[in-house]
């Protein structure tokens, strides 16, 4: 692979020596379930073929020597001052990783590492959580333990919640961790078990990169999030069992619903039609019915523009294009939102008409030129 070719030049050229090991994580599109997996509830995400790429030369120096190729910039981290976050953000990744890992006692040795990804960033296809798994696969390669995979994503998690400073669900790091070929995973975000589901027979999944960017860390990601906390607190004074959002049926949403203050309200409809959503799309996708769970994802769109407002104009005008075209299913966001990228689901001999169809008028409606991929379902963080 070209890219891994580069990674080892580099190696070679900075410090005279091969790479001792290439650590790879894939990033993830998520089919149903958007907000969910901090809501406690189910979501459906796909291990995607683009991944964030770590050539790794250890060294018995205390320090994590780290270059960013794509961004043409380094960082030096001490191992034993780990508890500052280093001043380039996108450091803080696998600076956050290594911090995690030390704090739950696991041997984190020095190393110098270059990494590139492929996931775009910032695009709502977990860019950073691609990242985070790729530098502990090497950290746990190095270091001589083995933690099993969800382990691994939830010491991820930590670290993006309690280092990176964002409040992220599990579901990003899970999909990089534990993904399957050719499979979508329906995870219960709150016992941690998943299981596989097979993707409807003659379908293709197609990203859509609206090639507007956002920041997740100051987006209003955690405002949402602390929105949904406060549903749950103001509800469960009427349902006092409930612990989640994912708790709560919609039919008792509807009977309570004058408890919560508008926006509040709007944020946990949301939430509690979409894990109703979700659960109805697995059956769906376990029937082969495209067409019923394109549905569900046109409707999801909707919830996500209009109730929990993490949409933009962009991602508006490609999913309204999307739906449009011949041999599109269902199209909506994905990811947090706030820009981005959009998932279709689309017929499989419809994927080379759709997208070109698809980037022309997005271009006509915004003026922007999209990126449009044809996705595959892909293994989890491994090393190569």
């Amino acid at each position: 692979m070209e890219l891994i070719d580069k990674l080892d030049a580099r190696c070679r050229e900075r410090w005279g020596q091969a790479p001792a090991l290439v650590a790879c994580a894939p990033g993830r599109v998520n089919l149903l379930g958007e907000h969910i997996d901090y809501n406690a509830g189910f979501v459906l995400p796909v291990a995607i073929d683009r991944a964030t790429y770590v050539a790794v030369v250890p060294t018995d120096e205390p320090t994590l020597t780290l270059e960013a190729l794509d961004l043409g910039e380094e960082a030096v981290l001490a191992l034993n001052d780990l508890e500052h976050p280093p001043a380039q953000a996108w450091a803080r990744y696998p600076g956050g990783v290594a911090w995690a890992l030390r704090e739950r006692g696991l041997e984190v040795r020095g190393l110098r590492a270059v990494y590139a990804s492929t996931v775009p960033r910032a695009a709502g296809l977990s860019s950073s959580a691609s990242v985070e798994m790729a530098f502990a696969m090497a950290f746990q390669q190095l270091g001589g333990w083995s933690l099993p995979p969800m382990e691994l994503a939830l010491l991820c998690q930590r670290a993006e919640n309690k280092y990176v400073g964002v409040n992220c669900g599990i579901m990003d790091q899970f999909a990089s961790a534990c993904g399957q070929a050719g499979q979508a995973l329906l995870l219960d975000c709150r016992a941690l078990t998943w299981e596989k589901v097979s993707v409807p027979a003659g379908t293709a999944i197609v990203i859509a990169n609206t090639c507007v960017r956002r920041e997740l860390g100051s987006s209003a990601y955690n405002e949402r999030r602390a929105q949904c906390e406060e549903a749950v607190r103001l509800l469960s004074t009427r349902l006092p069992g409930i612990r989640a959002l994912r708790d709560v049926a919609v039919s008792d949403f509807e009977r309570h619903l004058g408890l919560l203050p508008e926006k509040v309200a709007q944020r946990a409809r949301h939430v509690v039609e979409e894990c109703e959503r979700t659960q109805v799309g697995e059956a769906l996708l376990k029937q082969g019915d495209a067409a019923g769970f394109g549905v569900l994802m046109n409707e999801c769109h909707a919830s996500l523009r209009d109730l929990y407002e993490v949409s933009c104009p962009e991602l508006d005008a490609m999913v309204a294009a999307a739906q449009q075209l011949p041999g599109c299913y269902g199209a909506r966001l994905t990811g947090a939102g706030f820009g981005g990228c959009t998932v279709n689901l689309v017929e499989a001999g419809a994927t080379g008409a759709f997208g070109e169809a698809l980037a022309a008028r997005y271009a006509k409606a915004t003026g922007l030129q999209g990126e449009v991929y044809v996705c595959q379902a892909s293994a989890g963080a491994r090393i190569l």
